[in-house]
């Protein structure tokens, strides 16, 4: 096994203080958003085997099989399955959505063959993977996840009591639940900035002064998407984003965001994992390119409750999350002092994250390695080695499903 020197990503909606705290470091002042563990180019750990640092992704190259196991390098292909992090929001990110397997395939293939420049701003595919995630919340955590109930969200929306908005809460009245929620963010996203900038102003001044009112309803969802509007003045996205279901994750608690479902994380700190991919629809919320009519295929029109995930108690301590993934299988560990060790089997690689206290960490067989881990340290264990847990905190598992 090998400690990860991991890179934290500077996006501009990162918390200034949320991943600092965790490590126990002097905030820079900057935003720091993510904290990355795992080989995705984008910006892939490094382990010291001996010779200096190396890029994982460069490690897993020279032998896939070794470091990945046969099963994983059959299954996936020569890399690791999947990336995670640490993620620290102190103002919203895009909504979004993300494509499943074959449409990111297509989509790829089609903007290649186009010429399409990777780095190219209106790219919508930038590889030819899904990209399944999970978020477990570390702190209290919002987000937005799936549509609401095409009622309920002509009653939140005409509750503003903006006139413009009625067209909208007509439709989402009148029509089938798939048509209905179809037509409103087309509608939205399609209308010119200029046009519906007014009727933005206007709903956001009524959910800052609804949310002023604990006893109003939908008080909670009003505060969070006036929070989003202070981060995204006039942005249209605020009224698709009031289409989409507002959820407040507790510590532990977790959300798995599928193909197709609209998604957004607004404030907290959490653990993300995800497969490899890179592959984002966004929907509003951002001054990046929106892709409509791509959008409009890609979104699953669903209505539906968002699901909140609790960890499930295994053998030997595991406590899973469970997803209807492969790429991905993620776990908790709650350690204390004085109790057995918790093993964890060979055959598929892992990685190891401290977020509480101190976790102990040994090979079991040849080479009996040892390494301890505190807030925000991660450890890569190859698919060869079988290793112990022990210590006095909290450790996530991630690995692939067997």
């Amino acid at each position: 096994m090998n400690r990860l020197i991991t890179t934290i990503r500077p996006y501009a909606w990162g918390s200034l203080t949320a991943i600092p705290d965790l490590l126990g470091t002097e905030p820079t002042g900057e935003p720091q958003a993510e904290l990355w563990m795992g080989a995705h180019p984008g910006a892939p750990s490094r382990i010291d085997r001996g010779n200096g640092p190396e890029p994982l992704d460069v490690v897993i190259a020279a032998d896939p099989a070794g470091e990945l196991g046969e099963s994983s390098v059959k299954r996936f292909g020569p890399t690791l399955p999947f990336l995670l992090k640490v993620l620290a929001a102190g103002a919203p990110l895009s909504v979004q959505v993300h494509p499943d397997l074959a449409q990111a395939k297509a989509g790829f293939a089609d903007e290649e063959a186009r010429g399409i420049p990777l780095d190219a701003p209106e790219r919508n595919y930038k590889d030819a993977n899904h990209k399944p995630e999970m978020i477990v919340a570390l702190s209290e955590f919002d987000g937005l996840c799936g549509f609401r109930d095409p009622a309920q969200a002509a009653e939140l929306i005409e509750a503003l009591g903006v006139d413009t908005l009625t067209p909208y809460v007509d439709i989402l009245r009148a029509h089938p639940e798939d048509r209905a929620l179809r037509e409103v963010l087309a509608a939205v996203l399609g209308a010119e900035p200029h046009a519906i900038a007014a009727t933005v102003h206007a709903a956001t001044e009524a959910a800052r002064r609804l949310s002023a009112d604990p006893t109003t309803p939908f008080a909670s969802d009003y505060a969070a998407y006036a929070k989003a509007a202070h981060s995204f003045p006039g942005d249209r996205g605020i009224i698709a984003a009031m289409l989409l279901n507002h959820v407040r994750l507790q510590p532990g608690e977790a959300l798995y965001l599928g193909a197709g479902v609209p998604h957004a994380y607004l404030d907290g700190l959490g653990v993300e994992i995800m497969a490899n991919s890179d592959n984002v629809l966004r929907c509003g919320l951002t001054p990046k390119h929106i892709d409509v009519p791509e959008l409009l295929r890609i979104v699953r029109f669903e209505a539906g409750d968002p699901g909140v995930l609790r960890p499930e108690a295994g053998p030997d301590g595991e406590e899973l999350y469970a997803a209807p993934i492969d790429e991905f299988r993620l776990s908790r560990y709650s350690l204390a002092p004085g109790s057995d060790p918790s093993v964890l089997e060979a055959g598929t690689p892992q990685i190891l994250l401290c977020t509480s206290g101190i976790a102990h960490l040994e090979t079991i067989g040849a080479g009996n390695g040892t390494l301890t881990l505190g807030p925000g340290e991660s450890a890569y264990v190859p698919a060869t080695e079988r290793t112990s847990i022990t210590g006095n905190g909290t450790v996530f598992r991630a690995t692939v499903t067997a």
